[in-house]
């Protein structure tokens, strides 16, 4: 049921149609998806994006090189962040085995993305198909173990000391510590490779890792004195995880919350945990297709410049079974986000339990099968 902000495409009464096996169901989904030709390689989109990106990078490099006035190289840190944003959307999409046709091409991408930006691809790959394994899954889903968050009241309530005190205004610091999130990202990738389950083999990324680091701080002392070289990895590096938590964090904060009590099929899974932003030219292109998620979720290997294809289909399919699809607007993802934080937390401000909410077009917290329709 559209709105002029937010769309929830289900109709409640036709639950009453929903088939018994939902795994048969979900069939009928991929077939239309094939038949469109949807999952196929698209390599030559995949190779423009590459070099068009690369083609950034370079041109960002030379700026800070060949332009001597530290104002425009500072403008160069922030352009150099969104570049880095650009080449982890193909790290991503490598990832999930959808650039090139074998496993050894996607592996090979994301080895050459994990040293320009200097991740690791192992650690990701291991984090990452967890989520969406389990997304929203307060206990199984790596993107919501973040000690300094509470995403539900219960988490809220189990939190103690100097991080019950933060959590309580959390939605005041969400925005600002993601400029962290850059640090978090290689502090990561270096703990899993150095972590006892890291295979040796991993060892090899943290060489990659080490050259990464080593030609950026050896390129910004040629380029800059020492201060002005702090000053731009500062910016760059803040920006860049600005970005990026910021393109990730409307995914799935303030949606469904599973509840392992009463599991959900698959296909509900995916959806009811899951915010798509209306798409435009900017936004796809600022988001990486991220702002597909819904259809990214349910079919992963999916290329980029697929998924809006893809988009109507998913929708249909949905609002013939009466699930909810929701879908909004850029700014108003985050304000969703932003209040569902707020008010989980608001036991920690006013010792009262809060009253149960609707935030982005799902209750914080749900039974299966429960949903809204924002």
């Amino acid at each position: 049921m559209p709105d002029s902000t937010g769309a929830a495409l289900s109709d409640p009464t036709s639950q009453q149609s929903i088939p018994q096996d939902p795994i048969a169901d979900f069939s009928e989904l991929p077939r239309r998806i094939r038949e469109q030709g949807l999952l196929d390689r698209q390599l030559r989109y995949y190779t423009i994006k590459m070099v068009s990106t690369l083609a950034m990078l370079s041109l960002s490099i030379a700026f800070l090189i060949l332009v001597d006035n530290f104002w425009f190289q500072i403008a160069s840190a922030a352009f150099l962040a969104f570049v880095f944003g650009q080449i982890g959307y193909i790290g991503h999409d490598a990832g999930h085995m959808g650039v090139c046709r074998s496993v050894r091409g996607n592996r090979i991408i994301g080895y050459a993305v994990s040293f320009l930006l200097s991740m690791s691809q192992s650690w990701w790959l291991n984090q990452h198909n967890q989520h969406h394994r389990s997304p929203n899954d307060l206990d199984n889903d790596p993107h919501t173990h973040i000690p300094v968050f509470a995403f539900s009241e219960e988490k809220a309530i189990r939190m103690r000391g100097v991080l019950r005190f933060l959590a309580a205004y959390q939605a005041f610091y969400f925005v600002p510590i993601l400029t962290f999130e850059s640090l978090a990202l290689r502090f990561s990738s270096a703990r899993f490779l150095m972590s006892k389950r890291s295979p040796k083999a991993h060892f090899s990324e943290l060489g990659l890792m080490a050259v990464h680091f080593a030609l950026y701080i050896g390129l910004l002392l040629y380029a800059l004195n020492p201060w002005q070289a702090m000053v731009f990895a500062l910016v760059h590096q803040g920006l860049f995880g600005l970005y990026y938590g910021l393109v990730f964090a409307p995914n799935h904060k303030g949606m469904l919350i599973l509840d392992k009590e009463e599991p959900l099929d698959f296909v509900r899974t995916q959806v009811l945990t899951t915010r798509n932003v209306r798409p435009n030219f900017l936004v796809d292109f600022l988001y990486g297709g991220l702002n597909y998620q819904i259809e990214h979720h349910l079919f992963t290997m999916m290329p980029r410049n697929r998924l809006g294809k893809a988009r109507p289909i998913v929708m249909e399919f949905c609002q013939q079974r009466g699930i909810p699809y929701y879908e909004t607007d850029m700014l108003r993802s985050y304000r969703e986000i932003l209040s569902h934080m707020h008010q989980v937390t608001s036991v920690l401000r006013n010792g009262s339990k809060p009253p149960a909410t609707v935030v982005g077009g799902d209750s914080t917290t749900a039974k299966a099968g429960v949903s809204a329709t924002g």
